[in-house]
């Protein structure tokens, strides 16, 4: 029987999106044995300081990538809001699965929004994204970082650390946390991170095997709205230093991209949306980005970086 071997992150969820994938390609291919392939990453250990301190999301692939060098695994499972814009050789998505709900959650144990938070309210989150847009619309509350897997969040939260904290709804749910949300944070109020919600598999490009079985998974129509907001992102220079967010979604043969460049600092936001076709989602992504450069973006950027 063939084998194939799926390197994960050990976190819940990263387990759950990898069993997730391996159910999907054993229905797939029923003479395949899927195997997952568990490992930390340097993102998962360094919890003490912010992710854009210690060289961005990146990070939670490093290892995976080894793994697929060195023969330990053929194919590696993530979120694909976690995966660079630019992956290095020998390395390609492969296949993007239908993306889950991609919008922001806000989870609190005695508010039941976030216009309902008293001034001065303390709430969580390790993404500058979600920081640039809660000081925008709610410049009187406390941000404080927020570091670790869903359920590490929700004990802080359980345990009074915050008044709030603000998750991706995709995460909650994938856990069975649905009852946990307390309000959907959605566009175009709130803008969602680029590819939120999406689950992405990478292998090395030149293995036409492992391409080949996992090409079966693949959903087109999130790949097209996706390939869009990373191809604004990548325009922008956006990394987890910052605060880029980008929501496309299709209708037809016409896709619409909403994207907004922040600033975690003050709030200062700027947003820019066009339409275009759907054979071509980077060129719409680079339409938009070039928008948003005009209102300002690149000050912004500069700021966040320096």
């Amino acid at each position: 029987m063939p084998t194939l071997r799926l390197a994960t992150r050990k976190s819940a969820l990263a387990l759950w999106q990898t069993e997730h994938v391996a159910a999907r390609l054993r229905r797939a291919h029923p003479d395949l044995d899927v195997q997952l392939v568990p490992m930390s990453t340097r993102g998962d250990e360094v919890l003490d300081r912010s992710l854009a301190a210690i060289g961005g999301k990146g990070l939670f692939l490093k290892e995976l990538e080894v793994a697929m060098l060195e023969g330990r695994a053929d194919a590696a499972v993530h979120s694909l809001k976690d995966v660079p814009m630019q992956l290095e050789a020998p390395f390609a998505l492969a296949a993007v699965l239908e993306r889950a709900d991609p919008f922001d959650a806000f989870v609190s144990n005695r508010y039941d929004t976030l216009a309902a938070l008293p001034r001065g309210s303390r709430v969580g989150t390790s993404s500058l994204r979600r920081q640039a847009q809660l000081r925008a619309v709610r410049p009187d509350l406390r941000i404080a970082d927020l570091r670790g897997n869903v359920n590490t969040r929700l004990a802080k939260l359980d345990a009074d650390e915050y008044d709030a904290i603000v998750l991706a709804c995709a995460g909650l749910q994938r856990l069975g946390f649905d009852a946990r949300i307390r309000q959907r944070l959605v566009a175009p109020a709130w803008v969602p991170a680029v590819a939120q919600g999406a689950i992405a598999i990478e292998c090395r490009a030149d293995d036409a095997a492992t391409w080949s079985r996992l090409a079966a998974l693949a959903h087109a129509p999130t790949r097209t709205c996706v390939d869009a907001e990373r191809a604004m992102n990548l325009a922008l220079h956006g990394s987890c230093h910052v605060p880029v967010a980008g929501h496309a979604t299709l209708d037809g043969a016409r896709l619409h991209l909403l994207g907004l460049v922040g600033s975690a600092i003050d709030g200062r936001i700027v947003r820019a949306e066009a339409e275009g076709p759907a054979d071509d989602p980077q060129a719409l992504g680079r339409r938009v980005a070039e928008a948003l450069r005009a209102q300002g973006a690149d000050g912004l950027i500069a700021a966040s970086a320096g």
